[in-house]
């Protein structure tokens, strides 16, 4: 069976901004600093970039003046990334934003043209192996830099536990896999396909944890991360959806109290080339 990647909407991007902020590899982020020139404008294309979440976060950890292209399919996530601009630089320097409307899984030849750096966030996992490979080929032949963030790992922690749970992270993950007519999907194999093709140019990679950690300060994204957890859960196997009603109750009941925590496990991963 063959099915649609789902799209993404604005309002979950904003949702998940703080959370995708607090997880990020500040270590990364430091690394990336020491290595970027110190002098001229910095050129970063933002792959899959929607809201402009990356920017916000990392342009106050980069010092110079940055102008920033934010790159995605959603003319509507791209109306956010250039209504919600980052702050200055880490000297004050200018920040600017430029959305593009483009396929970030067939980049053209001079689609990067001129790059300083490149990022990607929450993306890689939502590719396909033939997507993943023509991105990052596109991205390597530039030469600079790459930090791609949030990359789930296909391990999600609730805590206190509940039987349904190991059947639900087995079951979603199995739809993060799934086939569409793209291909069939990474989800948590790709960081380890990342590595491996971004390592076969020679390139050092450095990969470090950025997971999620939501308890009751987070109810907003704790539902909805939830709904979409369960949903996805179901919609790869229908005969987990007679128990799923209970289960969203009995964690969202949890949730609404500040006794449940979740941690969502990600990986960030950095290119020096």
């Amino acid at each position: 069976m063959s099915v649609e990647v789902a799209r993404v909407t604005p309002e979950w991007l904003v949702v998940r901004e703080p959370a995708d902020a607090a997880a990020r590899s500040a270590e990364l982020a430091e690394r990336l600093a020491r290595r970027l020139p110190a002098d001229g404008r910095l050129v970063i294309h933002d792959l899959g970039g929607g809201s402009g979440a990356m920017g916000r976060w990392l342009s106050p950890r980069l010092r110079g003046p940055q102008h920033w292209v934010v790159h995605d399919r959603d003319p509507d996530v791209l109306e956010v990334a250039v209504a919600d601009l980052p702050g200055p630089a880490a000297d004050g320097s200018a920040v600017t934003v430029e959305a593009r409307q483009s396929d970030v899984t067939r980049p053209a030849p001079d689609d990067l043209a001129g790059a300083s750096l490149i990022t990607a966030s929450a993306l890689l996992d939502m590719l396909s192996v033939d997507e993943l490979a023509a991105m990052l080929g596109a991205c390597a032949e530039i030469g600079c830099p790459i930090l791609l963030a949030l990359t789930v790992v296909g391990r999600v922690t609730l805590t206190p536990a509940d039987p349904l749970d190991t059947r639900m992270a087995a079951a979603f993950n199995a739809h993060q896999r799934r086939t569409t007519t793209a291909g069939r999907l990474l989800g948590p194999d790709a960081v380890a396909a990342a590595v491996e093709t971004l390592r076969s140019t020679g390139a050092g990679v450095l990969v470090r944890p950025s997971p999620w950690r939501l308890d009751g300060a987070h109810a907003d994204l704790t539902a909805e991360w939830l709904a979409g957890w369960v949903g996805a859960a179901c919609e790869q196997e229908p005969a987990l959806a007679a128990e799923a009603g209970a289960y969203v109750e009995r964690r969202m009941a949890e949730a609404s109290v500040g006794d449940l925590c979740v941690t969502v496990d990600h990986a960030d991963l950095l290119m020096l080339p």
